[in-house]
């Protein structure tokens, strides 16, 4: 492992390990679910690289590669702005916006990838480039959206908006309620303002038994937010939690004791056209037989600007109005006991699959998932393999799933 101190670092031990026919991995600020960010030979260690630069003239903020969501929206907030995040503040940005970035903004703002504005990148030959619309726009293109298979992103700008106190938090009901609150929060969906974009699905609740939970972020005029956010406050009888206004950085610690380091973890996704009535009912059959109280059902909200951004603008393909199902395991390491999760997983992700669009959240699919991975990126599939074998025709980095040739 290489705990690089600077950009010059981090192309050393490249250019060393490639020499020596060394296999690569990077680890950004924050992890890989997959451990891809951990493989076998020279992991290249950019955690240390976190430093956050702002213009809030400009409304740009410079980060490195090792930044995390809390290094960026933190200072962001201090000048009254923001930008699109994923909803847990200890994941890397970089690495969190390259495949996507599903967040409480994705009405306002758009994924997280739709504000990336340009990137320093070290090409797995060792070349130094700018991804930008000044300097390489085609590399831009395949990093909004392709993950970082194309090169090491060491620095990153992001575009901030305006952004005050949000009105949001969580809501907690009774699992005997989950099938009506989740139809009811079906019907906030289709007729919510970009303002309004919703989280919802299932976790552990004060009783130690799962409760269906819903969380909106309310990035508007406070006083509309109230009115906007209360049919989500009447679909059941609420057991815990509640919604008020708060900084955004605080917002999205709300999710930050379930990613806590140590755990094992195996995910699954779907991305849904709609919450059907068959889908809710996998849902809650599947809160129902989790093996570990730790473990998530979560589902993402996207409508509003991210659906306003054309399928061919960025490698990211699918812009029409959709709820991503994440189904999360996450339990203490025991060997013994791993197959049952990933299991769970494998069997939830299948029973949703039926009515779901094609393909998969990259930033979720697993190594094995190469084929549901091009159907994701639907037309873009071939640009983004002609970028491959532009950029890194050895095939060196797999920081999410490689398209099949």
């Amino acid at each position: 492992m290489v705990q690089c101190v600077d950009a010059d670092d981090v192309r050393t031990a490249l250019l060393v390990a490639r020499e020596c026919d060394v296999p690569v991995s990077v680890r950004g600020g924050g992890h890989d679910w997959a451990g891809r960010a951990l493989g076998d030979g020279v992991v290249l260690d950019l955690s240390a690289l976190r430093d956050v630069e702002l213009d809030p003239d400009a409304r740009v903020a410079s980060a490195q590669g090792g930044a995390l969501v809390a290094d960026v929206v933190d200072p962001a907030a201090t000048h009254g702005l923001g930008t699109a995040t994923a909803v847990v503040r200890t994941v890397g940005m970089a690495g969190m916006t390259l495949a996507g970035g599903y967040g409480g903004l994705v009405g306002r703002f758009g994924l997280a990838l739709d504000n990336l504005l340009s990137a320093d990148v070290l090409l797995p030959d060792g070349t130094r480039v700018v991804a930008g619309p000044d300097g390489d726009p085609e590399l831009l293109w395949a990093l909004r959206g392709g993950g970082g298979n194309f090169g090491i992103v060491t620095a990153a700008r992001y575009r901030l908006h305006p952004l005050g106190p949000v009105l949001g938090g969580m809501v907690l009901y009774p699992f005997e309620q989950a099938v009506p609150v989740l139809r009811g929060y079906r019907d906030v969906l289709a007729t919510a303002p970009d303002e309004l974009t919703v989280m919802a699905g299932f976790v552990t609740g004060p009783t130690g038994q799962a409760a269906v939970f819903v969380a909106p972020t309310w990035s508007g005029d406070l006083g509309a937010g109230q009115a906007a956010v209360a049919p989500l406050l009447r679909l059941g009888t609420p057991v815990a939690g509640g919604v008020g206004p708060m900084p955004y950085p605080e917002l999205i610690r709300m999710f930050e004791a379930g990613s806590r380091p140590g755990q094992h973890y195996a995910l699954g996704t779907r991305w849904l056209p709609t919450l059907t009535d068959d889908a809710i009912e996998t849902l809650a059959d599947a809160a129902s037989t989790w093996l570990s109280p730790s473990s998530l059902l979560a589902l993402h909200h996207f409508h509003g600007a991210a659906t306003r951004v054309a399928a061919d603008a960025t490698a990211f393909a699918l812009r029409r109005q959709h709820v991503l199902a994440e189904v999360i395991a996450a339990w203490q390491p025991d060997p013994a006991g791993d197959g049952q999760h990933h299991a769970w997983v494998e069997r939830v992700a299948e029973a949703l699959a039926p009515g779901a669009l094609p393909g998969g959240y990259p930033n979720i699919l697993g190594p094995s998932d190469s084929a549901r991975v091009r159907l994701g990126f639907g037309a873009n599939a071939d640009r983004l393999l002609a970028a491959k074998r532009r950029y890194d025709p050895d095939g060196v980095l797999t920081a999410i799933a490689s398209l099949t040739t």
